[in-house]
């Protein structure tokens, strides 16, 4: 990023994605104009990569979510898991991680009778062992990502 604007329009639209150029204009102290091309430029560097809608999981029939650790069955199997997984629609997040684990899974699902089956196409789709973390209560999440006062 190039500056302290970049820096305000990135926040204030990680706050809120639908926020507007008047609203953004305001924050960054320029005209509609010059914060338009101000985004659209962020968007073509990469930096904004996207907007998107944060849905209730509760209210959307996905209550459940967990953490899965997954550590191959065979040490010498190709790693591949991420890409033999991605067709599992519960699965929100893949990390691939330090310590004994490979990857870190966050999913979401209806009920403990989906997470076990979740599970179960886990184990079977990438020949993995599994160790499961179920969240009783989040606090909060998907947190705007503030840029860093350098830029980089």
């Amino acid at each position: 990023m190039e500056d302290a604007v970049d820096q305000a329009i990135t926040l204030e639209l990680a706050r809120d994605g639908r926020a507007t150029l008047a609203r953004l204009s305001e924050v960054a102290g320029l005209s509609v104009s010059a914060t338009q091309a101000r985004v659209r430029r962020l968007e073509t560097q990469g930096i904004i990569v996207g907007y998107r809608a944060v849905l209730d999981a509760e209210a959307v029939g996905r209550p459940l979510s967990a953490f899965i650790e997954i550590t191959p069955l065979d040490p010498g199997q190709p790693d591949n898991a991420p890409e033999l997984l991605e067709h599992l629609a519960a699965i929100e997040a893949c990390h691939s991680i330090a310590g004994d684990a490979s990857y870190m899974l966050f999913v979401r699902v209806a009920s403990p009778r989906d997470l076990e089956a979740l599970i179960r196409d886990i184990r079977s789709a990438a020949s993995v062992n599994t160790r499961t973390t179920v969240v009783l209560q989040t606090f909060y999440e998907s947190r705007p990502i503030a840029p860093a006062p350098d830029g980089g």
